[in-house]
């Protein structure tokens, strides 16, 4: 039979052709996606203090986000109750908010966030700080944002998907040799591709060898999402069947853009309205 069952199917998802292609227009319509996004990350970093919980963040995000003219991702995704994922610490993602979850002083916050705005999805994610946070835990965050933007840097038209998980990899590699510290890399879980729905092919690991996978093509756009941990990177998900934490109690942190890919290179749709959004141009 025909179709992208069987050994044909596998072809063509390696060659790329199950992944969405978006014109120019389509792309700036997740553009302006990606920027509702980010305003909300700005207003949900702005509120993150000592004394408020993640379930008045998660408010203040959905608010943000329709008042914008769009709808929260996550909301009802595959059950999950909230606008937000909010995870705090030693979890690593998908953190449920809760008004139990109330922040203190020093917390490491990582906050996902997606919306759609006219059929389009924007999807990005931020660690916070809250207050007076210990300084291995800022570096630990630092290390991961420069591994996203290394990351970045590696959407480039002609090149293997892998060669982004690579870039990414050797990023957190060299951060930490660099501030002498053990920081581990989630591999349970990546990028993905982005569109018309939240998660689509092709699923971007987090690490692995240069030029594998999909050639990247103009019109693809990708979620590129580092997550690291201090320490050891095993996972466990609790009970409520979302949230992911470190098996051995380390803390974590999550850095995520929406990237599309151009024939001039990488294009930030999730960088704020206004910002730069054409990433060593």
């Amino acid at each position: 039979m025909n179709g992208r069952g069987g050994l044909r199917g596998a072809i063509a998802r390696y060659r790329g052709r199950d992944i969405e292609l978006k014109t120019l227009r389509q792309l700036e319509a997740m553009r302006e996606a990606g920027a509702l996004v980010a305003a909300t990350l700005a207003a949900v970093t702005e509120q993150a203090k000592p004394g408020v919980s993640t379930a008045e963040l998660d408010a203040l995000a959905e608010q943000t986000i329709r008042d914008g003219g769009a709808v929260p991702s996550f909301l009802g995704y595959h059950g999950f109750p909230a606008s937000i994922c909010a995870s705090v610490n030693e979890q690593i993602v998908h953190g449920i908010p809760s008004s139990s979850q109330v922040l203190a002083e020093g917390d490491l916050l990582s906050v996902d966030c997606g919306a759609i705005l006219d059929g389009w999805h924007g999807d990005s994610a931020v660690t916070i700080a809250v207050g007076d946070v210990a300084p291995a835990d800022l570096a630990l965050s630092a290390a991961c944002r420069s591994a996203l933007d290394a990351g970045i840097l590696a959407v480039q038209p002609g090149a293997r998907l892998t060669d982004i998980s690579y870039a990414v990899q050797e990023a957190c590699r060299a951060a930490a040799e660099a501030d002498g510290a053990d920081y581990g890399i989630v591999a349970e879980y990546g990028g993905h591709g982005i569109g018309t729905s939240m998660h689509m092919d092709p699923f971007l690991p987090n690490h692995g060898e240069p030029g594998r996978g999909p050639r990247l093509r103009p019109g693809m756009a990708l979620a590129v999402e580092p997550m690291l941990v201090a320490g050891d990177p095993e996972t466990l998900e609790l009970p409520d069947g979302w949230t992911v934490v470190t098996a051995a109690g380390g803390r974590a942190v999550h850095w995520e853009h929406t990237v599309a890919v151009t024939e001039d290179g990488p294009w930030l749709l999730t960088a704020p309205a206004g910002a730069p959004d054409r990433p060593g141009a």
